[in-house]
């Protein structure tokens, strides 16, 4: 077992004792899941019998047997369902009334398709709370679309503002908009269970892929409507703050260097030995750095062109200035910082021996969370979450016989 533990409190968390089904695959639904399961939620992880969740065979294998899966399955029971045949829809709305909280990720009306609607499932239990996470929401021209994350690093803007001025636009090569979109879903499951412990009622949860990681793009939109203005690319420079680039060490490591505060920027110009730029009237402001950006670059990557990223680092470091080396996955696994946090942590799995991976998101004091388990095989809790619910060895070999199981 791994987590951020309290030195008087046990793994087990501050969710224990709400239920989660897990319906959704690819990957913000399933991811807002984990976070809940990983803060004591029993999640069951619900996929279809033939058709597994796909993130099972996404990326890299050891021995037949996905990775992705280990991370984003983890402490989740799973078991296997056909909602669209007779006996998973009876099954999954008996389950229904023993959760807290659905999540799916169907396209718009392929629950009501199957008679497990709003209508059906806030009837089998009306404290229920479901969290619908699709590509572009509930409602709107576009709703019955399929809609992947990539979706929406395009249509959200992202694309747009990343990369070089002179090249083109440039897309995450990870699930960047998925994963905002799971934090902000389990935020909502939160505030909706929230709302139901003061009315007594449960809510139906409405969030579209496209719509977190433009809130988290900052205010484009109203530079737009006030201003007119549309953010450029500008690779990895700032339109609001300079210098904030990255740079080359003598020892050919890349360092990335932030000065969005003033006194950052006067720290970094005297480490740098050029002093006489803080005087400039355009230093005194975050935009008139940017606009002077080249000058800022020059001073900035010469002085760590002469030094080793060690040096460098340090340096920085005893003038308070912000640096950091850019890291690929083989720093980040050594790097003392994560070490001292936890973040990277040991969970032993059945399938494949110890495994190394993120832990829990944050650490709270007194009622953490913590890994109870990396994802489960297919199905593997299947006919013990059926026992629990009351169904007999007969009911379960007939629903497996009819293929609902």
């Amino acid at each position: 077992m791994a987590g951020h533990e309290a030195e008087d409190g046990p793994v087990g968390g501050p969710l224990g004792g709400l239920r989660v089904l897990d319906l959704a695959t690819l990957f913000a639904g399933p991811l807002a899941a984990t976070l809940l399961g990983d803060f004591g939620a029993e999640v069951i992880k619900i996929e279809h019998p033939e058709r597994p969740d796909p993130s099972r065979g996404h990326g890299p294998a050891k021995d037949g047997i996905g990775l992705w899966w280990k991370l984003l399955g983890r402490n989740k029971r799973t078991m296997t369902l056909d909602l669209s045949t007779p006996g998973g829809r009876t099954t999954l709305l008996r389950l229904a009334a023993t959760a807290d909280v659905v999540i799916e990720n169907f396209r718009p009306g392929t629950l009501e398709r199957w008679g497990l609607g709003w209508p059906q499932l806030s009837a089998a239990n009306p404290r229920l709370v479901l969290a619908r996470v699709t590509g572009f929401g509930q409602v709107g021209p576009y709703a019955h679309r399929p809609g992947f994350g990539t979706l929406a690093e395009a249509m959200s803007g992202f694309a747009a503002i990343t990369g070089e001025p002179d090249g083109p636009p440039t897309l995450p090569p990870f699930g960047l908009a998925d994963s905002i979109a799971a934090l902000t879903a389990a935020y909502a499951v939160m505030t909706a269970l929230a709302g139901r412990d003061r009315t007594g009622h449960g809510q139906v949860v409405d969030l579209a892929i496209i719509e977190p990681i433009l809130t988290v793009l900052g205010p484009q939109p109203l530079w737009y409507d006030q201003l007119g203005y549309v953010q450029p690319r500008t690779g990895n420079r700032s339109t609001n703050n300079a210098p904030r680039n990255t740079y080359r060490s003598a020892d050919g490591r890349w360092l990335a260097v932030s000065a969005s505060a003033q006194s950052i920027a006067e720290r970094v110009m005297r480490l740098v030995g050029r002093p006489e730029l803080i005087a400039e009237p355009w230093f005194a402001t975050g935009s008139g750095r940017a606009a002077h950006a080249p000058v800022l670059d020059e001073a900035v990557g010469a002085w760590i062109a002469r030094h080793k990223a060690e040096e460098v680092v340090a340096a920085f470091e005893e003038a308070q200035a912000a640096v950091a080396p850019v890291y690929d996955v083989r720093d980040v696994m050594a790097d003392p910082q994560f070490a001292a946090l936890d973040t990277l942590t040991e969970v032993d799995d059945p399938e494949l021996g110890p495994l190394r991976m993120q832990n829990v998101l944050f650490r709270l004091s007194g009622t953490p969370g913590g890994i109870r388990w990396a994802g489960r095989p297919h199905g593997a809790d299947t006919d013990a979450v059926l026992t629990e619910l009351g169904l007999s060895p007969t009911d379960i070999a007939r629903l497996r016989e009819e293929g609902s199981l």
